[in-house]
This record gives C-alpha cells, structure tokens and sequence, in this order.
C-alpha cells in the first residue's frame, strides 16, 4: 500500500505504469460493482421513478455511460468521429450533469440501447487505457474539469464517480423491492 500511494500522490515519474494500472482497476471495480446492481432489474422498472425518488436507473445508467466517455476517454484523447458510433452527441446530451429525470421512456433510448452504450463506452476505455502511454498522465485536461486537473486524477474520478452513482442505483434497487446486492 505505501508503495500505491507513494506512486499516487508523489508524481513519480518511474510509477507512472503503476498510476495507470490503480486509476484502471478502481474504472473495473466500479463498473463490476455497478453491473451487479442493474443485473436483474426488468426493463419496465428502468424508466420508473419510486414515490420518494427523484431518479430512476435508466437516467443513472445512461449518465454513467456518458461520465464515463467524458471523463475518460474525451480526457485523454479527445473526440473523434468515431466516438459518434459508440455515444451519439443525443445520447451526452441526454444524461448531462443537471439533466432531470422524468418517467416518461418515451424521451430517453430504450433500455436496451443504454445497456448497449454503457457497455460499448466501457469496453472501449478499457480497451484504450491498455495502450495509453502512462507518461502522460500528468498532463493537465481542458477545462472544466471536475477535482483534479490531471488526466490521471480524471481516471480516478471517473471511479469514485461511478459509486456514488452506483449507491444511488442501490437505493433504486430497494425502492423497486429489489433486493440489496452487498
């Protein structure tokens, strides 16, 4: 552990394949943690806002999926038109930061299509981290940038992000009268 953090907050040069392998395995344990909680939802309980609620999963999942592209790979390489393939410029728009959600499915993409996004995004971050050249690391993002300036302290952002939304999918799950997974 010593030697994790003293890679993490010392800004060795010589750690920097270790930053990166931290910053990807916390990215896999969100997305596990996460897949886990949305594993048995039905698709119609997707769109459904409990009583008490002010979110429901579709939203959550969807604004994953384009936290996840955002913080990550728009962080550290930029757009590329190909990305239109994987996340459309509707779907980012669709689950901003600040977007609220309502009940109505007709006005997001099926679940199914979610699902679909939410995977392609993460399988394509990972796939990319594999051959990121960890020297760069450091180099500082476009702003706005949320808690760290760093491409390195976007990764690992982008985890922690990943289960605070992941609690709130949790407590989705108990007011659908799912069980709790942990």
């Amino acid at each position: 552990m010593e030697l994790v953090n003293k890679a993490l907050l010392n800004n060795d040069p010589m750690a920097d394949p270790l930053q990166l392998e931290v910053a990807r395995r916390q990215i896999e344990f969100a997305r596990q943690y996460t897949q886990q909680l949305i594993a048995d939802i039905d698709d119609e309980d997707w769109f459904r806002i409990p009583d008490s609620g002010v979110s429901h999963v579709a939203w959550q999942v969807g604004h994953l999926a384009m936290a996840q592209y955002m913080l990550t790979l728009f962080r550290l390489r930029g757009k590329r038109a190909e990305d239109e393939a994987m996340i459309s410029k509707t779907f980012i728009r669709t689950f901003l930061k600040g977007t609220t959600p309502v009940s109505d499915a007709d006005k997001y993409p099926a679940a199914k299509e979610i699902r679909e996004v939410f995977h392609r995004v993460h399988e394509t971050v990972i796939k990319e981290l594999a051959v990121f050249p960890p020297e760069d690391l450091d180099e500082k993002v476009v702003e706005p940038y949320v808690g760290y300036e760093t491409r390195l302290g976007s990764l690992l952002f982008c985890a922690a992000h990943e289960m605070l939304h992941a609690g709130q999918i949790g407590a989705l799950r108990r007011q659908l009268g799912k069980a709790p997974v942990r």
